[in-house]
Order: C-alpha cells, then sequence, then structure tokens
C-alpha cells in the first residue's frame, strides 16, 4: 500500500513477479483486505511476503523507532493475520518472506527488531541498496553475495532458526524446519544474482508446492 496524488494504492515490484513466473509459479498479487484472507488461503499454494517499509512495532510491545519509515497500517494488519492464519491452519504452505517479509514472520514468532542499524553498526551502510556477502549457519543455506536495501533487522528470531548472518552479524535469514518450506530471508532475492541465493529460492518454493 502506497499513496499516490492522495490515492491509496497497491503496488509491488515486477521483479517479484517475474521472479515467479520463471520459477514455473502464476503469480496472484493479492490486496491487504484482512477479511479476505480465508479466500487467500483457499486460493494460493504458497505466499511470498514482499519487502516494504518498517514495522510498526506498538502492536508486539516496543515503540517504534522515530526514524522508522512506518509501513502502511493496512498491510501490517493484514500480513499480520495472514501470518498467524497460515500457522494455525495451512502450516503445510510454503512461505517465503523477503526483507519486511522476514521481520514479519520474525515478530509473529515472538522475536524483536534492530529498529535502526546506524544506532549500533558502523557497517550499516553497507546493507543499503548494496552488495554483500552472508555466512551460512546451517547446510542448508549456501555461501554467497546478495543485495540488500533495509536500515532495521532482526535482534531476535524468536521460535524461528537463524540460517545466515552477515560478517557484521545481522540476522539474514530464518526458517522453521517443522513446516516443509518457511523462509524469510533479509536480502532481495528478486534482486540478487548469486543464483543460489536469488531466483533459486523461488524455484524451492514452487518445488515445495509441487512436492506436496
Amino acid at each position: 500500500m502506497q499513496v499516490f496524488n492522495d490515492r491509496e494504492r497497491h503496488t509491488i515490484t515486477s521483479a517479484y513477479t517475474h521472479a515467479v513466473t520463471n520459477a514455473g509459479g502464476i503469480p496472484i498479487i493479492l490486496p491487504p483486505v484482512a477479511s479476505d484472507i480465508e479466500a487467500h488461503l483457499a486460493l494460493c499454494d504458497a505466499f511470498v511476503l514482499t519487502g516494504g517499509d518498517d514495522p510498526v512495532t506498538e502492536p508486539f510491545g516496543v515503540p517504534t523507532h522515530p526514524a522508522a519509515v512506518r509501513v502502511h497500517e493496512s498491510r501490517q494488519h493484514y500480513e499480520t493475520q495472514l501470518l498467524r492464519a497460515l500457522q494455525q491452519s495451512r502450516p503445510d504452505a510454503p512461505v517465503l518472506g523477503v526483507c519486511l517479509g522476514m521481520q514479519m514472520m520474525s515478530l509473529i514468532a515472538g522475536g524483536a527488531l534492530n529498529q535502526h542499524l546506524p544506532d549500533t553498526h558502523t557497517t550499516h551502510a553497507d546493507h543499503w541498496d548494496r552488495d554483500h556477502d552472508i555466512i551460512p549457519t546451517t547446510p542448508i543455506m549456501q555461501p554467497g553475495t546478495v543485495h540488500s536495501r533495509h536500515r532495521q533487522a532482526i535482534s531476535d528470531p524468536g521460535s524461528l532458526d537463524v540460517l545466515a548472518t552477515s560478517p557484521d552479524g545481522l540476522i539474514e535469514a530464518v526458517g522453521d524446519p517443522r513446516r516443509p518450506f518457511y523462509l524469510g530471508v533479509q536480502w532481495h532475492p528478486e534482486r540478487t544474482q548469486c543464483a543460489p541465493l536469488g531466483s533459486d529460492l523461488f524455484k524451492q518454493l514452487i518445488a515445495s508446492v509441487n512436492a506436496r
């Protein structure tokens, strides 16, 4: 959700739809209407939570940092309810969370955010529209170079496992091994040239659907 010329619009970059299509899926863009979540769960085989602005953290018991660029209220409410509905009624549905999507997955899992990296990391600029390496913490992830654009990061993944970090210690990937495919990445795989950390993640998402 964004506002252009005083009118709210549902927007998504075409890189996401191309990535899903190239992986063999059919992309469906869902409007953030929480009352339609049950229908969305019945319609879709898998879900991609895209990047966006910063979560509002009052619903999770923490004041929102004054430097945060707050995500639209409707989008946060929708994704909060969607993730909880998936957990309760469709835990087998594959989910890929990107940047904001990963952060929302972690917050729903009881985690917490570092809301302003410039306050804590002298290397914060390495994560703003730049390429950098990641360090896997599990064999299911591969090392490589990714593209990131964020000023916040996960400080606590809650019940999720940490799957990768960056050289400066930021959590770069999280997942739930109890679910067939439930992966959140802090980078943007739709803009990452390293295939195992870019296009292959969308292929794994679709492969998980087909395996069912």
